[in-house]
């Protein structure tokens, strides 16, 4: 079975946006994915958070095909911030394709775009 991890920001923490909205769209976009048989996996950290111990944690417990990091790690944090999470991916998951989506309702897309994944690709 072909295996996504996705890495965010909780939407509930995130500042001037509707947290649950966002949220009911994340669990969504995760049934769309596990309807596939693609076993997903959600790994989110509060908006403000430094500690990414629950990304490495997460990218550590098994052969991911595909991590997907989300469009607000991309966009709402600073670049130093995502420059951390692509290169935890990179050293944790090194045989892992990595997706981006664009919008947060596109994520089975993304993560499909790179299903099945080989290194030669």
């Amino acid at each position: 079975m072909a295996s996504v991890l996705i890495l965010g920001f909780d939407p509930r923490t995130v500042p001037d946006v509707d947290g649950e909205a966002l949220q009911a769209v994340l669990d969504k976009e995760l049934a769309r994915l596990q309807a596939d048989s693609i076993d997903a996996s959600l790994v989110m950290v509060a908006a403000d958070q430094s500690d990414l111990s629950a990304f490495v944690t997460a990218l550590s417990e098994r052969d991911w095909d595909v991590v997907l990091i989300g469009g607000g790690i991309r966009n709402k944090a600073e670049l130093t911030f995502f420059e951390r999470v692509v290169n935890l991916v990179h050293r944790h998951a090194p045989g892992s394709a990595i997706a981006f989506n664009a919008g947060i309702g596109e994520i089975a897309e993304a993560a499909r775009r790179w299903l099945p994944f080989s290194p030669a690709s």
